[in-house]
């Protein structure tokens, strides 16, 4: 079974495995991070865990944090092994192992949220930062605003002393600190959204104005919300990533796979302090919205064109597309005439090499990244992703025809159905909402773009909507490949 992780038997890890060589013991913490998923604990803590190897920064370390039932799992795991995580690197060369220790405890679980709201109000802590998922932000769909509809918004407005909600937590933190004169901290959103740093702005300010008007405006005086752009492809955790672990000698029961490039561009608006990220690699920038416009656009934007496709034809993995001739052509042929003419460069990437640095990043076959994976929560990612591509193309007078077969598998893979027969599970937050519109696309396709609160206007365009309409009725008149080789052809 290989070692157990813990504290006691760091000395006893493989050589072949990097170990912290600063002391544990040492650390205090700085960072409360809510949302321990396997993308936060291979980039964001990695980048902490290499600057205290550098000897920087000890009093930064992260205290894990969670605001659902199913959290209470992952912190038994975490904790048994002193909070430390196995990192593997998949690359076709050759996989590497090291062991990051930059999280120092991990905060109880409990209803209403006492202990995260405590902790977050602690004098030491100085950035709450998350990764939610895109998602996860309540925003309005249709206005791009603040869902202040939304149940678990109504209860925490109702209910402020007692959340439920991640932001709830930190408007509830941030009160306290107001009251006993401490002060405020910077909440940093690590999550794949352009302006995530605005975003979180907007719902944390949004929140605490439903329930305080006074404090909303003390947030948005006092707090700082720095945007970022975060790049790094981490697989889901299974038998085969345990087994990793395995491999190397060590007992992890929450391993972590990735590949071996990562990319973190943070804007420099931090009102407490902030570690030197930059000494580990991370860039700060007053062009982080170039930087996102490029990954989002071309990274994110080409997961969603070749995922729910990907789906449809029974491939299994984001490598398994690329070494799809077909879906591989389609992927190039939308990027290359109908996503990266509209980017900007930045001083690392050129749009037309960083196109090529994604072919490559999706085609390496060590990292088992699921189209199942991807696919989820479309209505969220094809509209973030894929529409602000489709209305540069549009504007611009470009092809728009790829993007417009995209969303039209997007449309057919709601339906809940592959090529094969099988089933597809229910893979999106509005999966219940999607289904019927997509049963409609058999006799009427527009209805699927009068979802106004996932297209917006573009029903109103008739060059997109002709384009999305004659891909519809291909597809359910020939068939998915069908319409494939048509767009090749």
């Amino acid at each position: 079974m290989g070692i157990q992780l813990s504290n006691a038997t760091l000395s006893e890890v493989p050589e072949s495995v990097a170990r912290p060589t600063y002391d544990r013991a040492t650390l205090t913490p700085g960072i409360v991070h809510i949302g321990l998923g396997n993308f936060h604990r291979a980039h964001q803590s990695w980048y902490l865990n290499r600057l205290f190897e550098q000897g920087f920064d000890h009093d930064w370390a992260i205290i894990g944090a969670g605001v659902r039932p199913y959290d209470a799992q992952m912190r038994e795991k975490m904790k048994a092994q002193d909070y430390m995580t196995t990192l593997i690197e998949l690359d076709p060369e050759a996989k590497s192992a090291e062991i990051v220790g930059s999280m120092i405890d991990y905060v109880p679980i409990e209803e209403g949220n006492g202990p995260l709201i405590e902790q977050m109000a602690d004098p030491v802590i100085r950035i709450v930062a998350l990764t939610v998922t895109e998602g996860g932000y309540y925003i309005d769909l249709a206005t791009k605003g603040f869902d202040e509809n939304h149940p678990d918004i109504k209860y925490d407005a109702a209910h402020p002393d007692h959340p439920r909600t991640a932001f709830g937590a930190i408007v509830a933190a941030l009160k306290l600190r107001r009251e006993r004169g401490i002060g405020p901290f910077t909440g940093q959103s690590c999550d794949n959204l352009q302006g995530n740093g605005n975003i979180l702005r907007q719902t944390v300010v949004s929140l605490a104005r439903l329930s305080d008007p006074d404090l909303a405006d003390w947030i948005d005086s006092n707090c700082t919300f720095p945007n970022s752009m975060v790049d790094c492809i981490v697989p889901a955790t299974g038998p085969r990533e345990l087994a990793f672990a395995t491999d190397f000698g060590i007992d992890d029961k929450v391993p972590v796979t990735h590949e071996r490039f990562r990319q973190w561009v943070i804007e420099d608006n931090f009102c407490a302090g902030r570690p030197q990220w930059e000494k580990a690699g991370a860039t700060l920038s007053d062009r982080v919205h170039d930087y996102e416009t490029m990954k989002i656009r071309i990274l994110n934007g080409g997961h969603q064109v070749i995922s729910d496709i990907g789906e449809l034809l029974c491939v299994e993995t984001i490598s398994g597309c690329m070494a799809h001739p077909k879906i591989h052509a389609f992927f190039n042929k939308v990027e290359s005439e109908e996503i990266v003419p509209y980017v900007h460069p930045v001083p690392e990437f050129d749009p037309v090499d960083y196109q090529a640095l994604i072919d490559r990043r999706f085609s390496n076959p060590e990292i088992v990244d699921t189209t199942r994976r991807v696919a989820f929560d479309g209505s969220s990612r094809h509209s973030g992703f894929l529409l602000p591509s489709i209305k540069d193309a549009l504007a611009a007078g470009g092809p728009i025809d790829g993007l417009a077969l995209a969303s039209a598998f997007w449309a057919r893979y709601c339906l809940g159905t592959r090529t094969d027969g099988s089933v597809i599970e229910p893979n999106d937050p509005l999966w219940s909402d999607l289904q019927p519109v997509a049963e409609k696309t058999k006799t009427d396709p527009s209805a699927w773009l009068e979802m106004r609160q996932l297209y917006g206007n573009l029903a109103d365009n008739e060059r997109f909507s002709a384009a999305f309409t004659g891909w519809m009725n291909k597809i359910h008149s020939d068939g998915i490949e069908a319409a494939l080789d048509a767009y090749l052809a």
